[in-house]
């Protein structure tokens, strides 16, 4: 197997074929990993290091301004476009997804169906909509998707064959089938040879999280963490939210600083800052808690009119 790069990610989407009882808001890396472990000999299972899993609707979209691609494609959720720059990393990893069509019904086919499933609540693997009697079609159907990647100490260890991404189950009530998973894309991405210019030359800058960030955990010697020194915000000024990891059929508790939250950067290295936020940081990073995004602010980053 050819040797990858230090900084290369393996991006993956999965598509739910099941139900799925778990984290409302995303499949944890912790939970990717432990599916993971089922099919790799431990050493390169303990190389690897998972994002969360964001749900993706299977939608037609249009490519935000940021994208390095532009124009409407059919089910854009539904696949992994090529990514050539930071920003297009992130694509699918927004959990407002504002690529979808404002011409659509977006803030229904961007909400998972709720089934109870013996007494517990499943996000549903495809949302059905109705439609008028005098349409062709009577009803309307999203699948739904499930996108993250992977990264590894070991340039060998990636990326992982078809035969392991594939057959994988997430969340709870594995055994009755949930959380079914089938593989629908994968794809390879060198963050070194990707394009930052967005990135470079704005005077203010801000971080978005995209997922937790672990201030302190229960878990054996996991230090706990103060938050960045490039972050402008203090402690007192931000969302925290409790967060949970399984480990050995044993819980342990997180204090998190919320996903969602932006805040202003305060550091001078902005495109390694970058880097090391999709790699993430802070405690638990290997399992998915710590990513961020930057975003530049700026007239020189408003874009050219004219594009589609």
């Amino acid at each position: 197997m050819e040797a990858r790069p230090m900084t290369a990610i393996q991006q993956v989407l999965w598509e739910l074929r099941m139900d799925y009882i778990g984290h409302p808001y995303y499949v944890s890396g912790n939970a990717i990993l432990h599916a993971l472990g089922q099919h790799l000999d431990p050493e390169t299972h303990a190389a690897v290091s998972a994002s969360h899993g964001v749900f993706v609707p299977g939608q037609f979209g249009t490519f935000p301004e940021e994208h390095t691609q532009s124009g409407i494609r059919p089910y854009l959720g539904s696949g992994l476009p090529d990514v050539e720059a930071y920003d297009d990393l992130f694509l699918q990893r927004e959990a407002m997804h504002p690529w979808l069509l404002d011409t659509r019904a977006r803030d229904a086919l961007n909400t998972h169906d709720l089934r109870v499933q013996g007494g517990h609540p499943a996000l549903a693997h495809e949302t059905i909509m109705g439609r008028r009697e005098d349409q062709r079609k009577q009803q309307q159907t999203t699948k739904w998707y499930v996108h993250a990647y992977l990264h590894a100490d070991d340039p060998a260890a990636l990326p992982l064959g078809e035969d392991v991404l594939e057959g994988l189950q997430f969340g709870g009530k594995r055994n009755y089938g949930y959380g079914e998973v089938q593989l629908k894309d994968t794809q390879m991405v060198d963050l070194d040879e990707l394009d930052y210019s967005r990135l470079e030359g704005a005077e203010t800058y801000l971080i978005e999280l995209v997922t937790p960030f672990v201030l302190a955990s229960e878990y054996p010697e996991a230090n706990d963490r103060s938050i960045p020194w490039w972050w402008a915000e203090n402690r007192d000024d931000l969302r925290l939210r409790e967060e949970k990891i399984l480990e050995q059929r044993e819980v342990f508790r997180l204090e998190t600083v919320d996903h969602g939250q932006v805040v202003k950067y305060l550091g001078d290295r902005p495109v390694e800052t970058a880097k090391n936020g999709l790699q993430r940081v802070g405690s638990h990073s290997r399992y998915g808690f710590g990513e961020l995004r930057l975003k530049p602010l700026g007239e020189q980053y408003q874009e050219p009119e004219g594009k589609d």
